[in-house]
């Protein structure tokens, strides 16, 4: 269904005033993202941008009339440049849009790092570079496509986007097609080639040492069973944050307790359980290994019922042993912030479904696009909810009233109330005595009382 003009007019104000309050012509040059030819980059990026939301797709926008400032070339030229530095530009629009939803929060909340990969369907596809056979976690198959590893950032409230990267794999026999030649190997575009044929662990320390050189922090990264092994945990500690992550039970993955080196399952066993239905079953210190210095690693794991199954139940582990374990919980639930943006992004963003195109480039840039409109969404929705983005308006409003008594702004209405009614018809004063004696007995008594007194 096509919108209506209005609702285009809407749309319109909604993107340009987004990309003026963002800067994105300034992010987009300072990310060598430039024009190649006499179209600037800034009006083809606002095109693709605002597709989704018009419900055209690029062919159809380029038919309709009015829409020859520019061919289907131009686009596919501007998101096939190996030289463009996507990764830059979402880094630097996200940081400013931290920086600027870290000022509405108090600095006791906990902001979180969140990491989890999604599949990045190409599945009737053939030959687009760096295609591979992946394992979808859901269908529990082989499939062809990418894994999008994104690490994204949350305060329990917005969550916004930080980086990505489309895993083909790290085995050859599992790629079907291979990297192009015509790459320039000094380009960003080859760099991403060769990132996206590493090993996820790997990959996710990158994407996080980035977001943190742009200056983004915070307090815990969390991640779920897929990535938490010892290893992958002792070193994100190195990256001065604590983890918190759901545990899986593997054999070979053991936990030092009293002395003892224990499985997951091992060390369940050996716990003293809480009694009745207790959601928390139970917790408890181990060791996770040493560090540089050999010193021990302490971590808590806190047992959950699971209320999927009976009978069974979920480990969490935090290296911060300093939180409650109601806290672990609390903080571990902000993870399905990443979940609710896989499902926006694929559902109503158009993510790996818009363009389909061959290149690596155009498929890191289009999703880039993607990632840019959940951005927009969630600044909009938090403009909604929080009263505060209104900005400096609202907190010079707030002390103002700070200095006028309630009942005394409310004697200044009614003195305004009487001045209005001798302006009019209404001349004299007994009856606009009376007028307002009937709207003070008509007041709701806890104003009349603060009005009394």
């Amino acid at each position: 269904m096509v919108r209506e003009p209005q609702h285009q007019d809407q749309l319109q104000s909604m993107v340009f005033a987004f990309f003026k309050q963002s800067k994105i012509a300034k992010l987009l040059k300072q990310s060598n993202i430039t024009k190649q030819a006499g179209i600037a980059v800034l009006d083809v990026f606002r095109v693709i941008f605002s597709l989704v939301f018009t419900q055209r797709s690029l062919n159809r926008w380029l038919k309709q009339s009015g829409n020859d400032a520019f061919g289907k070339d131009t686009v596919y030229r501007f998101l096939n440049s190996p030289r463009h530095n996507w990764r830059r530009f979402l880094l630097l629009l996200s940081a400013a849009v931290i920086q600027q939803l870290s000022q509405l929060t108090s600095d006791d909340r906990a902001d979180v790092f969140i990491v989890d990969d999604s599949l990045f369907s190409r599945s009737r596809s053939k030959k687009v570079e760096l295609l591979a056979r992946v394992y979808d976690h859901v269908s529990h198959t082989f499939v062809r496509g990418f894994r999008m590893l994104t690490l994204g950032w949350s305060d329990g409230n917005s969550f916004v986007p930080l980086a990505f990267s489309l895993l083909s794999s790290e085995n050859e026999r599992n790629r079907l097609c291979g990297v192009e030649d015509s790459i320039d190997k000094r380009t960003c575009g080859y760099k991403r080639r060769k990132e996206s044929m590493q090993k996820a662990t790997d990959a996710l320390f990158e994407l996080l040492t980035q977001a943190q050189a742009m200056g983004v922090t915070a307090k815990y990264l969390l991640f779920d069973s897929w990535f938490a092994y010892s290893a992958v945990i002792l070193k994100a500690l190195e990256h001065s944050m604590h983890v918190v992550c759901m545990l899986k039970a593997v054999p070979k993955v053991r936990y030092e307790y009293e002395r003892r080196r224990l499985t997951l399952k091992e060390l369940y066993s050996a716990l003293r359980k809480r009694r009745g239905r207790a959601k928390i079953l139970a917790s408890v210190m181990v060791v996770m290994g040493q560090d540089e210095n050999g010193d021990p690693i302490p971590a808590k794991i806190v047992f959950v019922r699971d209320r999927n199954r009976s009978r069974q139940w979920l480990a969490l582990l935090s290296t911060d042993t300093s939180v409650s374990d109601d806290e672990v919980i609390r903080i571990y639930g902000k993870r399905w912030d990443i979940e609710c943006f896989f499902k926006v992004s694929k559902s109503n963003l158009r993510l790996a479904k818009e363009l389909q195109g061959r290149t690596y480039d155009q498929m890191f840039a289009h999703t880039t696009i993607v990632f840019t409109r959940y951005i927009m969404l969630a600044t909009a929705a938090r403009d909604e909810q929080d009263p505060r983005t209104i900005g400096a308006l609202f907190f010079d409003c707030c002390d103002e009233l700070d200095d006028i008594r309630f009942a005394d702004a409310l004697r200044l209405l009614i003195e305004l109330l009487k001045s209005i009614m001798k302006t009019t018809d209404v001349q004299d004063d007994n009856v606009i005595d009376m007028i307002v004696e009937q709207f003070i007995t008509h007041l709701p008594s806890a104003i009349k009382e603060k009005l009394v007194a």
